[in-house]
């Protein structure tokens, strides 16, 4: 359990990670925060009456009855209650949610994309979301949906939250804000963060345009993967994760509440900004991680390890060992393998893949996925090096050889992911992504020994 006391509002938060006023570390753990010295009540949760004349609230992110858990209890203003009001329909055509299965596209396939560039036009966090798959049905709570973000202007005055899922965010470009009901969380490019589901904040540019990806989880919450044999270490470890400290804001001034709830999206106007917790304490709550903190690990004698050697986060399903979303990283690393062929290999899997490029160049694809891009693999479509890499790997120096300059993820889930009307006519999709595999060479040479 961790207790910080800081007694401003909404104060700046640095944007590195690190032992300073600005986070808690750890993965899940029981942290308490308070803006004001006592606003926290000890000892209990729902005294009779809270300092500062307070309202007691709790957000539960899991049943009651839950094997593990998660819920934090807000010492606030206002009750949340006092931040909702009459909610009208209004339409985000970019923002799409699970089932979107249009009998008109082809998602059966391997897709590739260039970045979706910028524009002069203003964008919000909201209206800036642009959603490139979805998987499964966001009605049942089952699947995922993948975005990229264009951001070139803050919220003013203007609020979101989802009640749909929690967002996974990978900056590309740019430095945001998320202004939070339990603290501030600034996030850069090399760095994610995990914004839970029903938890209301605020969207700030810092240094814009801003671009990157969001993995929407519909499913059970993200979580660190069981290491196995692996063991205590390594991977992604729990202290590099961040948790905002409390942070509040007292202002009386006309607003708007946005909330996604089933794919839909509505809209409530309120008189105060609802980011007014004052102290905090609990299990559920927002956090970031540095990317480049993640230790990998990886074969030091022969052969090329499965990709889910690299799991960050995992967001488990019914069925134990298939994920319905997991979030994979490939960063700088060594490679040492004897007699091995390096890269990824030729693979089909009942898992869809869905990559982006933070930065760099990716080992497989040495040309054409640039940062920015992302790529599809959906589940059973065949995919490995194009011919270049193959060959290169095949005819290198197997020395010790070190990947500088390069970070790209995947969202992988057990789901086929549908791709949106966005993302085959709007968004800039190489079509010729498939001829990359086109001169690979026909080499089998039935002579006894022949490599």
């Amino acid at each position: 359990m961790t207790k910080h006391t800081v007694p401003t509002r909404m104060q700046k938060a640095p944007s590195m990670p690190g032992p300073h006023e600005g986070y808690m570390p750890g993965f899940g753990n029981d942290y308490e925060t308070e803006a004001l010295l006592e606003a926290l009540p000890q000892g209990m949760n729902s005294p009779q009456k809270c300092n500062y004349g307070l309202y007691g609230e709790q957000l539960s992110g899991t049943a009651f009855t839950a094997e593990n858990v998660e819920r934090t209890w807000c010492y606030r203003i206002r009750p949340s209650v006092k931040h909702n009001n009459r909610y009208t329909k209004i339409d985000m055509p970019y923002w799409q949610s699970a089932p979107n299965v249009d009998p008109e596209l082809g998602s059966l396939g391997q897709y590739r994309w260039d970045p979706v560039p910028h524009t002069e036009e203003a964008l919000t966090w909201i209206t800036g979301m642009r959603t490139m798959t979805t998987a499964g049905d966001v009605n049942t709570q089952v699947g995922m949906a993948s975005h990229t973000y264009l951001v070139n202007t803050s919220m003013e005055d203007e609020y979101f939250f989802s009640a749909d899922s929690e967002l996974l965010v990978v900056p590309q470009e740019g430095v945001l804000r998320f202004s939070t009901e339990l603290g501030i969380i600034d996030l850069e490019p090399k760095e994610i963060a995990i914004l839970p589901r029903g938890l209301v904040y605020r969207v700030e540019v810092l240094d814009g345009p801003a671009r990157g990806f969001v993995c929407e989880n519909y499913g059970q919450k993200f979580e660190l993967p069981g290491r196995g044999p692996i063991g205590a270490n390594c991977m992604a470890n729990p202290r590099d994760f961040k948790a905002p400290v409390a942070a509040y804001e007292d202002r009386e001034v006309p607003s708007t509440v946005t909330v996604k709830w089933c794919g839909q999206f509505h809209r409530a106007n309120i008189d105060q900004s609802p980011l007014d917790v004052v102290a905090w304490h609990g299990n559920y709550a927002p956090v970031k991680y540095d990317l480049r903190t993640y230790c990998p690990v990886g074969a030091i004698l022969f052969d090329h390890p499965d990709p889910s050697i690299f799991t960050v986060l995992t967001a488990p399903s019914g069925q134990p060992g298939t994920a319905n979303i997991d979030f994979v990283l490939f960063r700088e690393r060594w490679l040492v393998a004897e007699d091995t062929f390096r890269p990824p290999w030729y693979h089909k899997n009942i898992m869809s893949e869905l990559m982006g490029n933070i930065y760099g160049q990716y080992d497989a694809k040495p040309e054409g996925f640039i940062p920015g891009g992302m790529s599809l693999h959906n589940m059973m479509m065949p995919h490995g090096p194009d011919r270049n890499a193959f060959e290169g790997a095949s005819n290198a120096n197997l020395g010790p050889d070190k990947l500088n300059n390069t970070m790209s993820f995947m969202f992988e889930t057990r789901f086929p992911q549908h791709i949106t009307q966005f993302a085959a006519n709007e968004a800039p999709v190489q079509d010729n992504y498939i001829d990359c595999w086109g001169d690979i060479e026909k080499k089998f040479d039935g002579t006894p020994g022949k490599k």
